[in-house]
C-alpha cells in the first residue's frame, strides 16, 4: 500500500526502529526493494534523487512505483531525495510522491529556514511530508552525491529550524558520509543525543552504507527513524555485472537484469533487518 512517509516514520519513532530508504534508479532497484520489504514484513521508502531526473521519466517512474505499492502487502512510501530546486519538488508532488526533501544545507540558517518554510507550506497543502537538512555530509568513495563540507548539526540550530519551518523530519549530520568511508568512521553519537533532546520530529541518517552495525543500532535508539542507503546496493549490482562479463562474452539483457536484481536483494535484506532490530 502507498502511504505517507510521515506516518511510517512516526510509527518507527514510537517503536524505536528505523525504516530503510533505498535510493533507486530503475525498475530492478525498485522491485528489489519492495520484494525484500515484503519478505521481511517491514515498511520501505523508495527514494529517487533529483540528480536522476535527467535520466528517469519522473511521471512514469511515479506511476510505476505507485502501482507496485498498491499491490504490496507492506507500507511503501515514495520520496524525493536531495532536491535543490523548487520546480523539481513541485513536479514530484504533482505526480504523487508522498514526501520530498528540500536540501538547503548549502545556505546559512536564516536562508535555509526561509526556503524550507516555503516548501513546507506548498507540500502540506496537499498532504505531502517534508524532510530537510541542517549541516552537511562529506563525500566518501563510490558516491555520486554532491560534495558537502561535513559541517555537523548544531542542536540549537536544529530546534530553531524545526520550530520555524514545521518540517516533518530532519536529516542530522553527525559524521556519516555519502558513499563509503575513506578511513575510520567518526560518528558523534553524543551529538545525536543532544539533537534528539532538542527536537521532537523523527530524525534521518544519511550515509547508511559502510556505517558499522553497532553505530546504526545505537543511532536508532537515539532517535534515527529513517536511514538512507545507496552506495552498498549500487556496489553489489556493479560487482555482479563486472563478474558476469568476465566469465561470459554475451548474454540476453533480460537475464542479466534479472540476475542483477537478485544480487542487490541480500544487501537490502541486511539493512532492513538491521534497522528493524531483527
Amino acid at each position: 500500500m502507498l502511504v505517507n512517509t510521515k506516518a511510517i516514520l512516526q510509527h518507527a519513532q514510537q517503536k524505536k526502529y528505523a525504516v530503510a530508504a533505498f535510493n533507486v534508479y530503475n525498475l530492478e532497484t525498485v522491485q528489489a526493494a519492495i520484494r525484500v520489504a515484503e519478505q521481511e514484513n517491514q515498511p520501505v521508502i523508495i527514494a529517487l534523487g533529483e540528480r536522476y531526473f535527467p535520466t528517469v521519466d519522473v511521471e512514469g517512474f511515479s506511476a510505476f512505483v505507485k502501482t507496485l505499492a498498491e499491490k504490496s502487502s507492506v507500507p511503501v512510501a515514495l520520496h524525493l531525495d536531495h532536491a535543490y530546486e523548487k520546480e523539481s519538488i513541485i513536479r514530484a508532488i504533482r505526480c504523487g510522491f508522498t514526501s520530498v526533501m528540500f536540501d538547503g544545507s548549502s545556505y546559512d540558517l536564516e536562508e535555509n529556514i526561509r526556503r524550507t518554510k516555503e516548501i513546507v507550506e506548498i507540500a502540506h497543502m496537499v498532504g505531502v511530508s517534508v524532510e530537510a537538512e541542517i549541516g552537511s555530509l562529506a563525500k566518501g568513495d563510490f558516491s555520486d552525491e554532491e560534495e558537502g563540507d561535513g559541517t555537523l548539526t548544531n542542536p540549537k540550530s536544529a530546534k530553531d529550524f524545526v520550530d520555524a519551518t514545521g518540517v516533518d523530519f530532519l536529516a542530522a549530520a553527525i559524521g556519516t558520509v555519502h558513499g563509503m568511508y575513506k578511513g575510520e568512521p567518526k560518528i558523534d553519537l553524543p551529538l545525536l543525543e543532544r539533537i534528539q533532546q532538542a527536537v521532537d520530529v523523527p530524525l534521518v541518517l544519511h550515509g547508511g552504507s559502510g556505517t558499522p552495525d553497532l553505530i546504526i543500532k545505537q543511532a536508532i535508539q537515539l532517535g534515527i527513524c529513517k536511514v538512507n542507503v545507496n552506495t552498498e546496493v549500487s556496489m553489489a549490482a556493479v560487482s555482479y555485472l563486472q563478474n558476469y562479463f568476465e566469465d561470459k562474452q554475451m548474454a540476453h539483457l533480460s537475464t542479466v537484469m534479472a540476475e542483477m536484481q537478485k544480487s542487490m536483494e541480500p544487501v537490502m535484506t541486511k539493512f532492513v533487518r538491521l534497522f528493524a532490530n531483527k
